[in-house]
């Protein structure tokens, strides 16, 4: 029931790392033994604004795909989950980064999002590739091969 609770509450930081000062230590019980035994991977984030996108998007080292949804989108609840799969299954050689439309609605017109969901495949900054609209697993697949390389 602790590990749940704790779980939870991790999960409700957004997927962001805590900032640990120079005295600070991680909260006991914390560890990635906790969550059983294996490191936790976050391979998607929501972005937060104009600066986090900047950030972990423009300035990504590695390849970026951008899920631009809306909460009131049905075909973005069967593609947002989908597409973390299959970016998870990559094993962070990419990062997913989820955009709400309704609230960077900035950064859907500077993108140009006309409808969702839309995902962007970004490489050093540019996009790279892009589709509208739901995929299966073997197109998200190949999506994701191509904007690797592999």
């Amino acid at each position: 029931m602790a590990q749940r609770l704790a779980l939870r509450r991790l999960l409700a930081l957004g997927r962001r790392p805590l900032p640990l000062g120079p005295r600070q230590l991680a909260p006991q019980g914390l560890s990635s033994r906790a969550f059983g035994g294996s490191a936790i991977r976050c391979s998607a984030f929501n972005v937060q604004d104009g600066g986090d996108f900047q950030e972990r998007v423009v300035n990504s080292p590695k390849p970026v795909v951008v899920d631009f949804h809306a909460q009131w989108c049905g075909p973005c609840k069967i593609l947002g989950p989908r597409l973390e799969k299959m970016v998870a299954k990559q094993e962070g050689k990419v990062v997913m980064a989820k955009v709400d439309i309704d609230d960077h609605t900035d950064l859907a017109i500077e993108y140009e999002v006309s409808a969702v969901p839309t995902v962007l495949a970004m490489k050093n900054g540019d996009v790279v590739d892009k589709f509208v609209g739901i995929k299966d697993e073997d197109q998200l697949e190949a999506f994701l091969k191509k904007l690797i390389g592999a």
